[in-house]
């Protein structure tokens, strides 16, 4: 069971949902939606993973509960979430962020990289400037007033069906975005991405990585920036059949696989390893 709680900022209040049974020597997950929808995206994974972790579920300042807000910018995002984290007596969690969420994880590594024990990369792409050519960076800054252009109904239906597969991932993202006027999507869409540019610089990951992409992703340069990731970090890209943007609502099964082994392999064996490690130094 999840509880919800907030914090409070200048901006404005930012709402998440936390483990009501949080247990202190659990590892904590953070779950980090993409842009215009809500902490709904994670219905799959919350239920999968809450009874072997603690769960942090936001809805990021400007989505969702978390509204309004004003003036997002991911160093803000950053802030809150090391806020959350600090006022839940949290010292690291591994961040699993789709698209939006793993932007504003990237942002919380340039900050804060301490507190990020793992990251899940789903659907998201590299900070860094040199994936980004000058046209990239210019079409990127025109996605509002673009997207101002499409009568309301045709782009709530053109964003769900680029973004899913399935059905019910459709219906999902509709229902997200039922909360949202036309404006405020667009607007959304607009700080997403012309934001991201503005926070956008080189990073150094040290963390555990996990890359997933959908193989039926066709949002932006998704699939050319993940593959020019994966090798310059040379961490594989873990394709999920039959998911677009929101592979982890269009596949949860695989996804939430793909995580579990990722969580088994990088994070707690590396925990029991580092135990062994020290227990064996002679350290008591």
């Amino acid at each position: 069971m999840l509880t919800e709680k907030m914090i409070k900022t200048s901006d404005g209040d930012v709402h998440y949902w936390i483990s009501e049974d949080f247990i202190a020597d659990r590892i904590t997950l953070f779950f980090l939606h993409g842009l215009t929808v809500s902490h709904d995206l994670f219905k799959s994974q919350i239920g999968f993973f809450s009874d072997r972790y603690n769960i942090i579920n936001w809805d990021a300042p400007a989505h969702g509960a978390s509204r309004p807000y004003d003036n997002f910018t991911y160093e803000k995002a950053a802030l809150a979430a090391k806020q959350i984290l600090d006022e839940n007596g949290i010292g690291e969690a591994v961040f699993i962020g789709q698209s939006l969420g793993g932007f504003i994880t990237q942002s919380v590594i340039k900050r804060f990289p301490e507190a990020v024990k793992g990251f899940v990369s789903i659907d998201s792409t590299p900070f860094g400037e040199k994936y980004y050519s000058r046209s990239d960076r210019w079409w990127l800054r025109q996605i509002e007033w673009m997207s101002m252009l499409y009568p309301d109904k045709t782009l709530r239906k053109a964003v769900a069906a680029q973004c899913t597969t399935t059905d019910r991932a459709y219906k999902n993202m509709l229902d997200m975005h039922s909360i949202y006027g036309k404006k405020e999507i667009c607007h959304l869409l607009g700080l997403g991405y012309a934001g991201f540019l503005e926070d956008n610089c080189d990073i150094k990951i040290n963390c555990p990585v996990l890359l997933i992409v959908g193989k039926q992703d066709k949002t932006g340069k998704v699939q050319s920036y993940n593959r020019q990731w994966s090798e310059d970090i040379g961490v594989p890209i873990t394709w999920i059949e039959n998911a677009a943007h929101n592979s982890n609502d269009d596949n949860p099964e695989a996804v939430n696989k793909a995580i579990e082994e990722f969580l088994n392999n990088k994070i707690i064996n590396t925990i029991i390893k580092n135990k062994t490690d020290f227990y064996q130094s002679g350290v008591t």
